[in-house]
C-alpha cells in the first residue's frame, strides 16, 4: 500500500475502529496521516529506506528492467538471455539467494526484490552484469527508489514494432526519455495482465492514428496530448465540496492549466476528476495534502469500479 492507495481505505476504516490493523508499505514516512488516524502509536518492524537524517537512501545499483506480466516471464527470461547470449545465468524466482560457484554471466529476477536482495544480487554478478529484474507496472516506482534503472529492450518487442515508421519511434523514444509516463503504467497495469506490453503499445497506436484523421498511415505528432486521466480525490458532497473548489485548489494549490481540466464528478463521499495525462502527476501531488473546505485532502489515480 501507499500514500496513493491509502485513500480508498479512509471509509471502511473509520467504520471499524476496534479493529487489529496490519499496514504493508514500503515507504512508511508517505501515510503519516493515514497512520495517525488509523494505527496510532504503531509498532513498526522492519527498516525504513531512509538513513539517520531522514533522508531516503541511495540506490544500493544499476539494474535494468522490463515490464512483462507474471505469466509472460519465462519467456521474457528467454528473450532476454538469447538477446544477452548469455550461456551461464543466475535466475532468481524468489526465496534465499544461493550464488553459484562461477561467476553468472547474467543475473535475472522474476520476482520483485527488497533493497537487501537487490545488492545480494548484484554482489552475485560480480560487478559484470547488471541485474535484470522483470516487474508489473505497478512495481516501477518501488524498484526505482532502490536501483538506478535502465529499460531492458526485448527483442520479440522490437519485432513487433518494425513496421512502425522511423519519426513516430523517434517521438516515442524522446517521451519515454526525458517524460514521466508512471500514470499512464498505472493506467495500462490491468491490459498488461491479460495481453503482451508490445501489442498493447501497438492497440494505442492504433487507436491513435484512427482517432487523429482516420489515415492509418498518418503520424500523430503528440502522443497522448489530448488523453484525459481520471484522478480520485476522497473529498464529496458530505464535506459541502463542490466542483468549482476542486476546480480552485488544481489551479491554485497544484498548478494545473485550466485547459487541462476535464469532467468532474462530485459523489457522496468522493470526486472524481478528469486531467490530462501531461498534467496529472502534478494535480495528484499538488492536491494531495491540501485542505479544501477543512479537510486534508488525499488523491490518487481513479481505478474503474
Amino acid at each position: 500500500m501507499d500514500g496513493d492507495g491509502a485513500a480508498a481505505l479512509d471509509t471502511v476504516l473509520g467504520e471499524a475502529r476496534d479493529a487489529h490493523r496490519i499496514v504493508l508499505s514500503w515507504n512508511p514516512a508517505l501515510l503519516g496521516d493515514f497512520l495517525e488516524r488509523h494505527a496510532r502509536r504503531a509498532l513498526v518492524l522492519g527498516t525504513a529506506p531512509v538513513n539517520e537524517t531522514g533522508r531516503p537512501l541511495p540506490p544500493v545499483c544499476r539494474a535494468r528492467f522490463a515490464i512483462v506480466p507474471s505469466l509472460g516471464r519465462p519467456l521474457a527470461v528467454r528473450d532476454a538471455l538469447d538477446a544477452l547470449s548469455a550461456t551461464t545465468p543466475f535466475v532468481w524466482r524468489g526465496g534465499p539467494i544461493v550464488p553459484p560457484e562461477a561467476p553468472p554471466d547474467a543475473v535475472l529476477c522474476t520476482a520483485l526484490p527488497s533493497r537487501e536482495e537487490l545488492a545480494e544480487l548484484a554482489r552475485v554478478g560480480g560487478g559484470g552484469s547488471e541485474p535484470i529484474v522483470f516487474i508489473a507496472a505497478g512495481q516501477l516506482s518501488y524498484l526505482r527508489s532502490i536501483a538506478t534503472l535502465t529499460p531492458l529492450a526485448l527483442a520479440r518487442g522490437a519485432d513487433r514494432a518494425r513496421d512502425r515508421s522511423e519519426a513516430l519511434r523517434e517521438q516515442v523514444a524522446g517521451l519515454l526519455t526525458t517524460g514521466n509516463v508512471d500514470a499512464e503504467l498505472a493506467l495500462l497495469d490491468p491490459l498488461f495482465e491479460r495481453f503482451d506490453p508490445a501489442e498493447v503499445a501497438a492497440a494505442l497506436l492504433a487507436l491513435q492514428r484512427e482517432a487523429g484523421s482516420g489515415t492509418r498511415d498518418t503520424v500523430v505528432t503528440t502522443p497522448g496530448e489530448s488523453a484525459r486521466v481520471r484522478v480520485f480525490v476522497g473529498l464529496g458532497k458530505k464535506d459541502r465540496a463542490s466542483a468549482k473548489d476542486l476546480v480552485g485548489a488544481l489551479i491554485r494549490e497544484a498548478g494545473v492549466a485550466k485547459d487541462d481540466i476535464g469532467r468532474i464528478e462530485v459523489r457522496e463521499s468522493f470526486s472524481v476528476v478528469e486531467v490530462a495525462a501531461a498534467a496529472v502527476d502534478r494535480a495528484v501531488r499538488g492536491l494531495t495534502g491540501t485542505t479544501i473546505r477543512g479537510r486534508r485532502v488525499l488523491a490518487r489515480l481513479d481505478r474503474e469500479r
